[in-house]
């Protein structure tokens, strides 16, 4: 299997997280998606990634498919419950997480626009949902170690990504301080080897 990413997509760091845990082999093959010749879209006719690209050279794509993919490839720790209640409030702090990461990667793309073209009003919308988002997030980790039944699972890679990005991209919003929870999971995440070999790159 052969994994397409770029280094700091918070969706194929999800991914790569995932690999490490369950400790399945992947080979990575890192990509500059505005590159003409970028293969990616050979992959995926969103042009996006991560991508991954099955021995029988069928891909998959987004990175929720699969790392429900790579979560039953082995019995070994699975980090998304077997139990469907259990399973739902994991997807769903994913979901949210990644809701977070979708709002925040519009700001930075808007932002990298000439200043001229940049919308101030879609700007402090998405910025408005990283705040509401995070806010939820921080309250639902209140007295927990973890976040579903004090296992660790996929609910917590992808809030851990997420606040990875935003410390990557943002990182003058100082949510640390605003959302001490979250601080204090994320300084718990960022020992584990999987996040720091994956660590995002300034």
């Amino acid at each position: 299997m052969k994994l397409f990413y770029t280094v700091n997509s918070p969706y194929a760091r999800k991914v790569r997280i995932v690999a490490l845990e369950k400790r399945i082999q992947i080979g990575l093959l890192e990509v500059v998606l505005a590159d003409p010749d970028c293969p990616v879209k050979q992959y995926n006719p969103l042009g996006k990634v991560p991508v991954l690209v099955l021995p029988d050279g069928e891909s998959l794509y987004d990175s929720r498919v699969i790392v429900e993919y790579l979560d039953n490839r082995t019995p070994l720790a699975h980090l998304i419950p077997q139990d469907l209640t259990a399973k739902i409030k994991v997807r769903r702090w994913e979901a949210l997480a990644d809701g977070v990461c979708d709002a925040a990667v519009s700001v930075m793309l808007e932002q990298r626009k000439p200043e001229a073209q940049q919308s101030s009003a879609h700007i402090e919308k998405q910025f408005d949902k990283v705040t509401r988002g995070l806010n939820v997030l921080n309250l639902d980790l209140a007295k927990k170690k973890w976040c579903v039944n004090e296992k660790f699972s996929l609910a917590d890679i992808a809030l851990g990504c997420a606040l990875g990005y935003l410390d990557l991209r943002f990182a003058h919003l100082n949510w640390q301080e605003s959302y001490p929870n979250l601080a204090k999971h994320y300084n718990v995440l960022v020992k584990r080897a999987s996040f720091k070999q994956t660590m995002p790159v300034a």
